[in-house]
Order: structure tokens, then sequence, then C-alpha cells
């Protein structure tokens, strides 16, 4: 039919030019190409109709359904259908649990291998409160499973206690075999490791999944509720009310509950959607694990930060990106990178450090009294050796001093660490004032070493500027968590603090202070189990509660004197001395090397070594010597 009215649309314009008096050769051409204009508008309507009347036949569901189970690709989601609806709202129904004390982390445990053991993804989100602008720590972990089981760690309550996380949180948290999914969950994993000392690895941001679909349409943007609108059909609650209230309460309002939750839950939700797979329970293909099926559908996009926009270059395209702007990694900080401080502009590094008024190398020498150089020192003890008369000055620039007596000790060769001039400028940047001393193995656990490997011991003492010394305090602090959990030394467990958490009486406490200041709006049944906490506290449930009693219970005392208290340096300490001499080393070792790689120094001085005196050690003592810590 398009061809007939193509045909009749020439003859038209070729027997008006035939009529014509004077026949133009222009007139006619641009009736030829009005005719073919016309004639090509209807095939392509016709052609267009047919190929919708084809995707939208019965026939081809079936297939495409199992092309979506079979294919280890990511490809496009199904359209939204009742059942999906009644899933995702299914999951949104599953109630959060509150965690607050590693008791309440293992109760729901359990459950949560559980999940994890048949499809390993957490949806994960992070609330905290924002204060002029400024944020807070981190206050509130979100972690959410397929069935819709959902968390909600209250960090800040185990930082007040002086409570360590729990192994399990941790441990998954940093499993490199389980997914975390989310909006913007790459950058939520640098707020924990900077908050809260926490490693996120394997995360995949559900933007990047989103614009792999080139069928998705996203009309409202790329937020977690735009998502859930477009992909879903689900409206999520994000008043400003809620997003900006008050993350550090003693109690979270139930909205508040639901609200944190939903984000999680709906970020699995969508992942599941996004990858076209279905969130029921079901076995992986035969010779996989569920892990590689689903992170074979993210290859490319898993612990990559978002940048706005994605271009379908995958891992080659970041790599390219990285090189181009490269951060600092701590290499003990798994896969999750640890933000660089320096770079962060909103908060400027070293504000408040005192920095050093004096330069801390004089590079004044001592010699022995047959000549040979014995160290470097400073000015004030060079010529405390004049002023006691047991020295005497052989130049004044540099300043040498001569001793005039037999030294205890002299160096094994003239290539010595403490022989060699340091320059006063930072070791890391090289700036030049404003410097202060760096303990590259920390004090809290050189302080422990026996004498043998701290009397004199200068090369472990580095200048680094202020902004250099604040960002070395980040990156340690990374490594002692992870010393922490390694050596079962947490910082702030039970035996590694002074005064002891007495978890019934915080409980009476929190209870009272919810009653006295949330009375009027909270649900009867909540009031009356704080009550019942109360009364069978002071009075074994014989009493009824009264005003006085709960002022009381609000002011009442939880902590109490820890007899078995074992600092966390110590600690560790302890665990490398029973390798002995070596296990020392080990541990000496270890922290320099950590300098190195996440400080990256460009300007430290000559013969600087991350084994410094480990053979004299070895020489001088032998590896059987016994170990007496302080």
């Amino acid at each position: 039919a398009s061809l007939t009215l193509h045909t009749l649309s020439v003859s038209e314009g070729a027997g008006a030019a035939a009529v014509m008096s004077k026949p133009s050769t222009f007139t006619a051409a641009l009736a030829t190409m009005l005719g073919a204009t016309l004639g090509g508008l209807f095939l392509w309507r016709s052609i267009r109709t047919q190929k919708r009347k084809a995707l939208n036949g019965p026939a081809s569901a079936e297939p495409v359904q199992a092309q979506l189970e079979a294919d280890v690709t990511l490809s496009s989601p199904a359209p939204v259908q009742t059942q999906t609806l009644l899933r995702v709202h299914s999951l949104l129904e599953v109630p959060p649990v509150i965690v607050s004390t590693p008791e309440d982390w293992e109760m729901l445990w359990p459950g949560f291998q559980k999940d994890l053991s048949i499809y390993p993804v957490l949806g994960l989100d992070c609330e905290w409160v924002s204060v002029k602008g400024k944020a807070s720590a981190v206050s509130l972990l979100q972690l959410a499973t397929f069935s819709g089981r959902c968390v909600l760690v209250r960090l800040l309550k185990f930082q007040d206690a002086q409570l360590p996380l729990p192994e399990g949180l941790v441990g998954v948290l940093s499993d490199p075999r389980v997914l975390k999914v989310g909006v913007g969950c790459y950058e939520d994993g640098k707020r924990l490791a900077q908050d809260h000392g926490l490693t996120l690895s394997c995360t995949v941001d559900l933007r990047y999944l989103a614009f792999r679909q080139r069928q998705a349409v996203l009309n409202n943007g790329l937020s977690l509720k735009s998502l859930a609108a477009d992909l879903l059909n689900v409206t999520l609650d994000k008043s400003l009310e809620l997003r900006c209230g008050d993350w550090e309460a003693d109690v979270l309002s139930h909205e508040q509950m639901v609200y944190a939750a939903h984000d999680a839950q709906i970020s699995v939700a969508l992942f599941f959607h996004l990858l076209g797979k279905s969130t029921e329970p079901r076995l992986p293909a035969e010779g996989d694990s569920m892990f590689v099926q689903l992170a074979s559908c993210c290859q490319g996009l898993v612990d990559v930060p978002f940048r706005g926009r994605y271009n379908g270059e995958g891992e080659e395209g970041e790599r390219r990106r990285r090189s181009r702007k490269s951060t600092v990694e701590s290499p003990e900080s798994g896969d999750q990178q640890v933000p660089d401080p320096r770079r962060n502009k909103r908060k400027p590094l070293g504000v408040g450090y005192s920095a050093r008024k004096s330069p801390l190398y004089d590079n004044c020498f001592l010699h022995a009294p047959d000549g040979q150089p014995l160290c470097t020192c400073d000015k004030k003890k060079a010529k405390w050796y004049l002023e006691k008369g047991i020295g005497e000055l052989v130049s004044e620039h540099p300043f040498v001093v001569r001793l005039l007596f037999e030294p205890s000790g002299r160096p094994d060769s003239q290539k010595d660490y403490y022989l060699t001039a340091k320059e006063n400028v930072c070791v890391v940047c090289g700036k030049t004032d404003s410097y202060i001393r760096k303990n590259i193995v920390p004090h809290e656990y050189r302080r422990h070493f026996p004498p043998e490997m701290k009397d004199h011991n200068s090369h472990d003492i580095l200048l680094l500027c202020t902004s250099c010394h604040a960002a070395s305090n980040v990156y340690d602090g990374v490594l002692k968590q992870r010393l922490a959990e390694a050596h079962s030394a947490p910082q702030g467990c039970e035996e590694g603090i002074r005064l002891l958490e007495d978890a019934d009486r915080r409980r009476v406490r929190s209870a009272a202070r919810a009653l006295l200041s949330a009375s009027d709006g909270m649900p009867q049944t909540r009031k009356e189990e704080l009550l019942t906490v109360i009364q069978s506290f002071f009075c074994n449930g014989q009493q009824e509660v009264t005003k006085d009693m709960l002022q009381k219970a609000a002011a009442l005392e939880t902590r109490i004197f820890n007899e078995s208290y074992v600092p966390h340096g110590l600690k560790v300490v302890q665990v490398y001395a029973e390798r002995g001499l070596r296990g020392l080393m080990d541990l000496e070792r270890c922290w320099r090397q950590h300098f190195l790689t996440s400080m990256q120094p460009r300007h430290l001085p000559p013969l600087w070594s991350v084994n410094h005196n480990h053979d004299k050690y070895l020489r001088k003592y032998g590896e059987d010597l016994q170990i007496q810590l302080n």
C-alpha cells in the first residue's frame, strides 16, 4: 500500500509538471522529492506497527524469561509485574531489628548467615547527623538480605559504651565474596573507614547497573527514591523531617526505623530486578557458586566510585581514570580504598597541631678519641660534653666534638644511619616549615618493648608537616584496627578498658531517660516494657515505679572498675613477643612498611630501612633472648 501511494504521488507530481506551459526541471525534481518523502514515511510507520505487535505478542514471554535465567551477562530488567510488586512489598514489610550491643548482634547473626549462604548480597545504607552543613560520624548502618531481613546497627552506641563491634559484622563488611549494593555504597565505605575504622569491600553502585540497562526508563533521576519509583513502582518516603532527623537519639522512632530499613531493603530488590533475576531461593548452576554468577553480572563495577556517568568502559576505563587522578591506598585496607585525608578540602588537616619552634636535627658530630665518627647529635648535647670537660671542639662548621674517653660502643661500619646528616623537612612532601615528630612505631606499642629494642633509637622518629602527620594518623588507625582483630586485642573491649560498662545498669538508665524525655508520645506497650525494666531492677517487680525512682534510674552510674584491664598496645606486643625477638622485629617491620606504603615518603633520610638494627639484635642478643616486656 505504501509503495502504491509512493507511485501515485510521483505520477501526480509529473502530471502537474506536464500541464505547465513552461516545464521547469526544478519543479519536477521538487515534486519527486516530496513524493519520495511521503512514501518513506508511510513505509516506516507500517514497519514500526508490525514490530510493536511482535514485541507485545504472548509467544515471546517464555523464551525471554528463560534467557534471563540462563544468561550470565547483565540483561534488561523484566517489566514490573503484579507478582514482582507483591514480592517487593512483602520484603518491605519485614520489620527491622535494632543492634546496640554485641549480644543483640549474636541473636540475629545465624539468620543473616543462612540468608547469605543462599544469596551473598547485602543492601547497604548509612545515616548520620549534619549540623550547619558539617557531617558527624556515621551513626546508623543498615544491612538487608534478599529475604528482607534487616538490621540497624547503631554504631555510636558501641562507640559511646566503648564496646567492640561484633566480629561477624566486621567480617561480613570486609568479605570480598559478599556483594554490598546500594546508591553511593562505595562512598559510604569511605565514611565507615574514616569514622569507625571499618573496611567495606565488594561494593556495587546500583546507578551503574541502571546505566547498563539500555531499555531502562529513568524519568526522575538516579537517587534511590527515583530508581525505586521508575523501576519498581515503589514510592519511598524521603520527607525532609525523616532525612534530617536525629539519628543519634537515645531511641529511634518507628518512622525512623522504617525509613532506614526501606533504604537497605529496596536496594536488594533493585539489584535483583536490574539483573533480571528473582529473589526466590534457587540452586546455582552446576559448577558455579551463586557469588560467581552474581559477580559476573557486575564485571567492572565492583568497588568503583560513582562518577556521575557510565560509558561502558568497565575495568579498563576505570583504570585509566585512576591513573589520571590517583588516590593513596593503604595496603591494610583490603579491597576498600582508604581515602587520602589530605585531599579533603572541606576538612583541612593539621589544624590545632603544635609545630616545632626549632629544628630537630642540628647535625653535630661526635668522634671517638682516635677520630672515628660515632654518631650525630643535637648541639645542646655536644656542648654538654665540652662543659663537662670530657670532650674537645674540633670544628665549628660542622660542629664536631671529639670525646676524651673510650665510648661504650662504636658503629659496625661507616655506612650507618646515625652517621648521616638529616634535613629538617617533611619526609613525605618536603615542606620546610610547620613540622613535628612522628613515631613510626606508635608509642602505645613501643613503650612495652624490651629495653634492648628502644634505648637510644631515633631511627623511627621522623619529621612530618602537620598535614601529613594528621593523614598518617588516619592510616595508622586502620592498621591498629586490623591488629586488634587479628590478635584478639580490640580497642575498647572488656579487657581493653579501665572501666567496664554494666549492660543491665545501662539498660535501666536508658529506659528511665526515655520515659522522662518522650513518655507522652510513646506507645503504651513500649512504655510498659520500659517500666518493667526499671521495676525489676529496683524492687523485683513488687513496687510501682515512682517519679523519684525514675530520676534515680536516669542518673544511675553504669561503669565499674575493670581489674583485668590490659591496654590494646600491650596485648598486641604480648602476642608478638610469644615468638621471641623475631616476633617483635616483625611488629616493628610491619609498622615501618605500613608508613612507606600508605604515605609514600619522598624525602627519607639516607639508609632508613624497614629492617634497621635487626641483624645487630640477632648478633648481639641471639634469637633466644628472654623478652621482658614493660
